[in-house]
């Protein structure tokens, strides 16, 4: 057991290296995607969807292609798109929660109970 914790600490893209951290800080990116996914369409930026899209399709590709292959990279940045596509695709189709005030529907009230059948 010692020697795999011992394998992890000295790997090429383990945590004494900046290949680990910046990675795990690149998360906060992804919470704050998916804290935008209550936002109504029509307040998300589109510009910025699209940075965090291509952003995260290049990286990712980037980090199957450097030696030695950074998983972690890899992960983070393909989430990192898939939020990012996802907020694109939510302010292209216009696809969201409705804002209370826009749709103030009242909740249904129970029908009323029929009358008892004649004989």
């Amino acid at each position: 057991m010692a020697s795999g914790f011992q394998a992890f600490l000295n790997h090429p893209a383990g945590p004494k290296t900046i290949h680990f951290w910046a990675p795990a800080m690149k998360w906060g990116l992804v919470i704050a995607g998916l804290a935008d996914i209550n936002r109504p369409p029509e307040r998300i930026s589109g510009p910025q969807a699209t940075a965090l899209s291509a952003t995260g399709l290049i990286w990712a590709r980037y980090s199957t292609q450097i030696t030695p292959v950074n998983y972690n990279l890899l992960s983070v940045n393909v989430f990192v798109a898939i939020t990012g596509i996802y907020q694109l695709a939510r302010k292209y189709y216009g696809v969201g929660p409705p804002p209370p005030e826009k749709y103030n529907v009242k909740p249904r009230q129970p029908a009323p109970a029929a009358p008892a059948a004649q004989q």
